[in-house]
């Protein structure tokens, strides 16, 4: 399972939000590139990097941050915030972004997401945002009134890397994962899952890695990691283990 260290950029700087809230961000870094060579350092072999001016202006706003990640650090990257067309997905990819996440646009146009992932393999992951089992959009802003399950199953054979869910009312609260909703979630859609939201304390951490099996592929960490709740090395040595659940789909 993969942990992937979150770095939010608002303003070109490293913030983490409550639910979702653009006046609740507390800045923890306003050096983005020197967070992720700490990342690095610390043994991650991903970043998670999201827009989230982007995601409210539905375009990159962020970008000369997440240029001067790239640049820092020789982490695998995924980002995600503002991403709407298919000539921006071609410049990150091409740029040296190895994922994208597409959130609005799954909603809003499926069949952009679904040409991207055929012409990019393993390259295209679908974001996820649920408030009260409802798909939320435009940097969730909005709630639309599709079941976040329906939409991710849209696209189970549509050869996306994996859906990225994430459950908005834990989303930066460290209020705890509900592991058992991921994993059924996860067992439900039939693709790989990476669990985003509520993450406190290596209890969590653990409570994922044994629904391993219904398949959660990995898990996104903010608040935890930069206040210390959560140590890096131990973090990262448990969810590399072998599986420690059996699938109960």
């Amino acid at each position: 399972m993969i942990l992937f260290p979150a770095i939010d950029l608002k303003g070109g700087e490293c913030v983490r939000l409550v639910r979702g809230e653009m006046a609740s961000a507390t800045v923890f870094n306003d050096d983005p590139a020197a967070q992720a060579r700490a990342f690095a350092e610390m043994g991650f072999s991903w970043l998670h990097i999201v827009d989230l001016d982007g995601a409210f202006a539905g375009r990159s706003v962020n970008g000369e941050a997440v240029r001067s990640i790239r640049r820092a650090v020789d982490l695998k990257i995924q980002l995600g915030g503002g991403i709407r067309d298919r000539a921006v997905i071609d410049r990150w990819l091409d740029l040296g972004i190895d994922r994208v996440v597409l959130g609005t646009v799954a909603l809003r146009d499926p069949d952009l997401v679904r040409h991207a992932a055929a012409d990019y393999p393993g390259r295209i992951v679908v974001g996820i945002d649920a408030r009260d089992g409802k798909v939320a959009v435009e940097g969730w802003a909005e709630t639309s009134e599709l079941c976040a399950i329906d939409l991710a199953r849209r696209f189970a054979d549509a050869g996306v890397a994996a859906i990225v869910y994430t459950d908005i009312a834990r989303d930066g609260a460290l209020t705890g994962v509900d592991a058992v909703a991921t994993g059924t979630f996860a067992c439900r859609v039939g693709l790989p899952v990476i669990a985003s939201g509520g993450v406190a304390d290596m209890a969590d951490l653990s409570a994922l890695k044994a629904r391993e099996g219904d398949g959660i592929a990995g898990v996104i960490c903010g608040r935890a990691l930069y206040d210390g709740r959560i140590d890096p090395r131990l973090a990262l040595r448990l969810l590399a283990a072998s599986a420690q659940g059996e699938a109960a789909c």
